[in-house]
Protein backbone atom coordinates (compact mmCIF):
# COMPACT_ATOMS: atom_id res chain seq x y z
CA UNK A 1 0.00 0.00 0.00
CA UNK A 2 1.28 3.51 -0.92
CA UNK A 3 1.09 5.23 2.72
CA UNK A 4 2.32 9.07 1.06
CA UNK A 5 -0.84 8.76 -1.43
CA UNK A 6 -2.88 7.94 1.48
CA UNK A 7 -1.59 10.99 3.48
CA UNK A 8 -2.07 12.82 0.66
CA UNK A 9 -6.06 11.35 0.56
CA UNK A 10 -6.13 12.18 4.55
CA UNK A 11 -4.77 15.82 4.17
CA UNK A 12 -7.82 16.39 2.37
CA UNK A 13 -10.21 15.34 4.98
CA UNK A 14 -10.96 17.54 8.16
CA UNK A 15 -9.56 15.23 10.80
CA UNK A 16 -8.23 16.30 13.77
CA UNK A 17 -5.77 13.61 13.97
CA UNK A 18 -4.46 10.79 12.13
CA UNK A 19 -1.62 8.76 12.54
CA UNK A 20 -0.07 5.43 12.61
CA UNK A 21 0.00 2.74 15.74
CA UNK A 22 0.91 -1.03 16.08
CA UNK A 23 -2.21 -2.74 16.89
CA UNK A 24 -0.14 -4.73 19.47
CA UNK A 25 0.05 -1.65 21.40
CA UNK A 26 -3.85 -1.33 21.87
CA UNK A 27 -5.18 -1.98 25.64
CA UNK A 28 -7.94 -4.54 25.97
CA UNK A 29 -10.21 -4.80 28.21
CA UNK A 30 -13.27 -6.73 29.33
CA UNK A 31 -14.56 -3.30 32.07
CA UNK A 32 -14.75 -1.54 28.94
CA UNK A 33 -17.63 -4.32 27.76
CA UNK A 34 -18.89 -3.45 31.46
CA UNK A 35 -20.45 0.11 29.64
CA UNK A 36 -21.72 -1.66 26.75
CA UNK A 37 -23.92 -4.55 28.60
CA UNK A 38 -24.90 -2.37 31.69
CA UNK A 39 -25.38 0.95 29.79
CA UNK A 40 -25.71 0.72 26.04
CA UNK A 41 -29.41 -0.21 24.55
CA UNK A 42 -27.63 -1.21 21.62
CA UNK A 43 -25.81 -3.98 23.54
CA UNK A 44 -27.36 -7.72 22.13
CA UNK A 45 -29.45 -6.38 19.82
CA UNK A 46 -26.66 -6.09 16.40
CA UNK A 47 -23.92 -7.49 14.80
CA UNK A 48 -21.63 -4.49 16.13
CA UNK A 49 -22.59 -4.75 19.36
CA UNK A 50 -20.91 -7.54 21.92
CA UNK A 51 -21.93 -10.45 22.56
CA UNK A 52 -22.18 -10.74 18.39
CA UNK A 53 -18.75 -9.33 17.93
CA UNK A 54 -17.15 -12.20 19.75
CA UNK A 55 -15.30 -12.27 23.49
CA UNK A 56 -13.00 -9.74 24.16
CA UNK A 57 -9.87 -12.17 23.60
CA UNK A 58 -11.04 -13.00 19.78
CA UNK A 59 -11.69 -9.40 19.00
CA UNK A 60 -7.99 -9.03 20.37
CA UNK A 61 -7.04 -11.26 18.08
CA UNK A 62 -8.57 -10.24 15.70
CA UNK A 63 -6.92 -6.95 15.62
CA UNK A 64 -3.46 -7.79 16.77
CA UNK A 65 -3.34 -9.94 13.83
CA UNK A 66 -3.21 -7.12 11.58
CA UNK A 67 0.37 -5.29 11.28
CA UNK A 68 -0.61 -1.58 11.32
CA UNK A 69 -3.65 0.22 12.64
CA UNK A 70 -4.41 4.05 10.85
CA UNK A 71 -5.92 5.94 13.29
CA UNK A 72 -8.37 8.79 12.67
CA UNK A 73 -10.14 12.12 15.02
CA UNK A 74 -12.26 14.37 14.23
CA UNK A 75 -13.65 16.74 16.32
CA UNK A 76 -17.13 18.96 16.61
CA UNK A 77 -18.31 21.65 18.59
CA UNK A 78 -21.69 21.56 20.09
CA UNK A 79 -24.00 24.07 22.27
CA UNK A 80 -23.83 22.05 25.24
CA UNK A 81 -21.77 18.72 25.44
CA UNK A 82 -24.16 17.29 28.28
CA UNK A 83 -27.15 17.24 25.39
CA UNK A 84 -26.45 13.47 24.56
CA UNK A 85 -28.73 14.43 21.09
CA UNK A 86 -26.91 17.11 20.25
CA UNK A 87 -23.11 15.36 20.64
CA UNK A 88 -24.41 12.12 18.99
CA UNK A 89 -25.80 14.26 16.12
CA UNK A 90 -22.34 14.76 15.01
CA UNK A 91 -21.25 10.97 14.89
CA UNK A 92 -23.00 10.33 11.20
CA UNK A 93 -19.92 13.02 9.73
CA UNK A 94 -17.47 10.99 11.53
CA UNK A 95 -18.93 7.94 9.96
CA UNK A 96 -18.82 9.16 6.78
CA UNK A 97 -15.31 10.32 7.00
CA UNK A 98 -14.27 6.86 8.55
CA UNK A 99 -16.23 5.42 5.12
CA UNK A 100 -14.36 7.52 3.08
CA UNK A 101 -10.66 6.71 4.94
CA UNK A 102 -11.88 2.68 3.81
CA UNK A 103 -12.37 3.87 0.45
CA UNK A 104 -9.06 5.23 0.15
CA UNK A 105 -7.74 1.54 1.53
CA UNK A 106 -9.83 -0.35 -0.63
CA UNK A 107 -8.78 2.50 -4.06
CA UNK A 108 -5.64 0.31 -3.39
CA UNK A 109 -6.71 -2.92 -2.88
CA UNK A 110 -6.60 -2.99 0.69
CA UNK A 111 -9.52 -4.33 2.72
CA UNK A 112 -9.16 -2.39 6.39
CA UNK A 113 -10.91 -3.71 9.56
CA UNK A 114 -12.48 -1.00 10.68
CA UNK A 115 -13.52 0.03 14.27
CA UNK A 116 -15.47 3.10 14.77
CA UNK A 117 -18.19 4.54 16.82
CA UNK A 118 -21.57 2.90 15.77
CA UNK A 119 -23.41 0.54 16.99
CA UNK A 120 -24.41 0.01 13.54
CA UNK A 121 -27.78 1.72 11.46
CA UNK A 122 -27.48 0.53 8.32
CA UNK A 123 -30.65 -2.10 8.65
CA UNK A 124 -33.62 -0.75 10.44
CA UNK A 125 -33.59 -4.09 11.97
CA UNK A 126 -30.20 -5.88 12.22
CA UNK A 127 -30.13 -9.71 11.19
CA UNK A 128 -28.73 -10.34 14.03
CA UNK A 129 -31.81 -10.94 16.04
CA UNK A 130 -33.06 -13.11 13.42
CA UNK A 131 -30.05 -15.32 14.28
CA UNK A 132 -29.05 -14.65 10.77
CA UNK A 133 -25.51 -13.65 9.47
CA UNK A 134 -25.12 -10.08 8.75
CA UNK A 135 -26.21 -8.47 5.56
CA UNK A 136 -23.55 -5.85 4.96
CA UNK A 137 -20.54 -7.02 6.35
CA UNK A 138 -18.36 -4.75 3.71
CA UNK A 139 -20.58 -2.09 5.23
CA UNK A 140 -20.48 -2.35 9.06
CA UNK A 141 -18.14 -1.67 11.34
CA UNK A 142 -18.02 -2.19 15.34
CA UNK A 143 -17.32 0.80 17.58
CA UNK A 144 -13.94 0.86 19.08
CA UNK A 145 -15.48 0.20 22.27
CA UNK A 146 -17.34 -2.96 21.42
CA UNK A 147 -13.76 -4.90 20.92
CA UNK A 148 -13.13 -3.72 24.61
CA UNK A 149 -10.09 -1.52 23.49
CA UNK A 150 -9.67 1.04 26.14
CA UNK A 151 -8.39 4.18 23.55
CA UNK A 152 -7.44 6.53 26.16
CA UNK A 153 -3.35 5.00 26.64
CA UNK A 154 -2.88 5.48 22.83
CA UNK A 155 -4.44 9.01 23.09
CA UNK A 156 -2.04 10.18 25.91
CA UNK A 157 0.99 8.43 23.96
CA UNK A 158 -0.01 10.66 20.75
CA UNK A 159 -0.78 13.62 23.01
CA UNK A 160 -4.36 13.61 22.80
CA UNK A 161 -7.20 14.38 24.71
CA UNK A 162 -10.47 12.12 25.36
CA UNK A 163 -12.36 15.45 25.96
CA UNK A 164 -10.63 17.88 23.66
CA UNK A 165 -12.65 21.21 25.23
CA UNK A 166 -15.61 22.09 27.28
CA UNK A 167 -18.33 21.87 24.86
CA UNK A 168 -16.23 19.93 21.87
CA UNK A 169 -17.08 16.25 20.85
CA UNK A 170 -14.01 13.84 19.61
CA UNK A 171 -14.84 10.34 17.72
CA UNK A 172 -11.90 8.25 16.76
CA UNK A 173 -11.93 5.17 14.12
CA UNK A 174 -9.62 2.24 13.65
CA UNK A 175 -8.50 1.07 10.78
CA UNK A 176 -5.95 -2.11 10.54
CA UNK A 177 -4.48 -3.48 7.77
CA UNK A 178 -1.67 -5.40 6.53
Amino acid sequence: MDKAYLEEKLAELPLYFYGYIDPKTLEFSGRIRYICSTECPMYGKTWACPPGVGEVDRCKEICTGYDNCLMIGTIAEVRDIADIDETLSTRPAHEEITNTVREFFREQGVEPYVLSTEACAICENCAYLEGKPCRHPDRMHPCVESHGINLIPTLEENGLEFQYGENVVTWYSLLFFN
